[in-house]
């Protein structure tokens, strides 16, 4: 027996039943009730926003400045590549075109031309909060123009509209082991929910043309957001407690419900959620999850495989896991030192770590040159609501201690640190603590920005992409010849 909304929902228990199969009946119920629920929102949510409506007004005149452009710089030159380049990740090579964001070395992310502070300040809040609402960053996003309230409460509405599931997923998270990575588990579920592709439907059946194909890229990727905290709060549920997902509400906006959803609350945790799905929103078009999703996004793979494919790119320890690793280095430090130490002692297992051939977690980045913004949004957060935390405390000394100790050892471009150094410190502090679900929680808020820039893949019509390899002995044989 679950309750969602006040009301209850029983599920028939076999006396041989297995705990998979009850997990499925009760999450079978659960979802029921966020799915007869939506159904009961208008019909008109979609049109509400006028967010498509606008993208319609904007893209036309896009489109033209782009061909503009392309016919009178098309052959100009924008960059060299190196062999070094070429070895090493293909970093600083100018080669892909992003609209939604610019990453800037020593000014971080700007979410089309506004800072993270700006954002902060300028995007619309819910009511009695002060973090900018994820909705509000969609819109921004895709149009480069900040929403009003009403336009932003209109997409909360539009998303808990959309935020029902197919049974054949709900079954699907329920039947999952127990050992199964909750990144594994979402990238299945993400998959499995490529049958409700608008965008597969209409190239499949040849009702959409190259100048259409932004607006099923657009319902897909709507869909998909709308559906990303339903999916990875049942996966939550069924690992971490009894499998029962509260109800979607209209009233609420897209991080509160997530929240309710999880089953945490608290009015901080929420606004903190808020806060974290709109600064991991973006962050450019050359980081692997961003990169992955419009690389097999050109292939015209629909919004649904192209979003698995940059989760399955999240899920690796050198991009999205990164938060996770930093929580287990801090939790190694205070268990070696206590929380009596000084600053030498903290000094030196910082030096230890380094000479023993690790990296210090949350630290350094590819392309910053400074202290990442999001850290520093962060660090602010932390600042109003955490007080005297043992493990903020360590954090903070560490911001102090660790930059100058890399910059010392001369290895490190960047020494600053990095988004990853502290969010998790932020979610233990409100009593998540199930490490392996970080990532997952990184994936919904990536949605935000992976997505909008793939409606504007399509949107401009770019092909597939097909850079050009060389092997080594083909490399060597070039640069003879210089």
């Amino acid at each position: 027996r679950i309750t969602c909304n006040e009301r209850q929902y029983t599920a028939p228990i076999l006396e041989f039943t297995t705990r998979p199969a009850l997990i499925a009946m009760l999450s079978r119920a659960a979802v029921s009730a966020v799915r007869l629920q939506s159904r009961q929102f208008s019909a008109s949510a979609a049109s509400m926003s006028g967010l498509k409506e606008r993208l319609s007004e904007l893209i036309p005149t896009f489109r033209d400045e782009v061909k503009e452009f392309r016919k009178e710089h098309n052959d100009t030159v924008i960059g060299e590549v190196t062999v070094g380049m070429a070895y090493g990740g293909m970093r600083g090579i100018k080669g892909l075109v992003t609209e939604t964001s610019v990453l800037d070395a020593d000014e971080g992310i700007r979410y089309r031309g506004y800072t993270l502070p700006e954002c902060q300040e300028l995007l619309p809040k819910a009511p009695g909060g002060n973090e900018p609402l994820p909705e509000a960053a969609w819109w921004l996003l895709l149009t480069g123009e900040v929403p009003t309230e009403e336009q932003v409460r209109a997409v909360s509405k539009d998303w808990a509209a959309r935020a029902d599931l197919p049974a054949h997923v709900v079954d699907m998270i329920a039947s999952f082991p127990s050992n199964m990575h909750p990144m594994s588990q979402l990238v299945s579920a993400v998959s499995a929910l490529q049958t409700e592709s608008k965008f597969a439907q209409a190239y499949a059946d040849k009702s959409m043309n190259k100048n259409t194909m932004w607006e099923y890229a657009y319902e897909d990727s709507v869909d998909l957001i709308a559906k990303l905290p339903v999916v990875a709060s049942s996966i939550y549920r069924n690992l971490y407690a009894d499998g029962s997902v509260a109800a979607i509400s209209q009233d609420q906006d897209w991080s509160a419900n997530f929240c309710t959803m999880l089953g945490f609350e608290q009015a901080e945790f929420v606004e903190l959620m808020r806060l974290y799905m709109t600064i991991h929103a973006d962050h450019e078009g050359g980081n692997v999850s961003a990169h992955a999703t419009h690389l097999v996004g050109s292939a015209l793979s629909d919004p649904y495989l192209s979003f698995g494919a940059g989760m399955c790119g999240l899920a690796g320890p050198l991009h999205g896991l990164a938060n996770q690793e930093v929580l287990q280095w801090l939790t190694q430090v205070q268990s070696q030192l206590g929380e009596n130490y000084t600053d030498e002692e903290l000094k030196t297992f910082v030096w230890d770590t380094l000479q023993s051939g690790q990296v210090i977690p949350g630290y350094g980045h590819a392309v910053l040159r400074k202290t990442d913004p999001r850290y520093t949004c962060q660090r602010e957060f932390a600042l109003k609501h955490l007080g005297n935390d043992p493990m903020f405390t360590l954090v903070s000394k560490l911001y102090d201690i660790v930059p100058p100790v890399l910059l010392e050892q001369g290895k490190a471009a960047n020494p600053w640190p990095n988004v990853d150094a502290h969010s998790g410190v932020l979610l233990r502090y409100y009593g998540f603590d199930q490490q392996n679900f970080y990532t997952v929680l990184f994936g919904v808020s990536r949605a935000l920005g992976v997505l909008s820039s793939l409606v504007w893949d399509r949107a401009l019509g770019l092909p597939i992409e097909r850079p050009k390899s060389m092997s080594t002995p083909g490399l060597k044989a070039f640069v003879s010849k210089l």
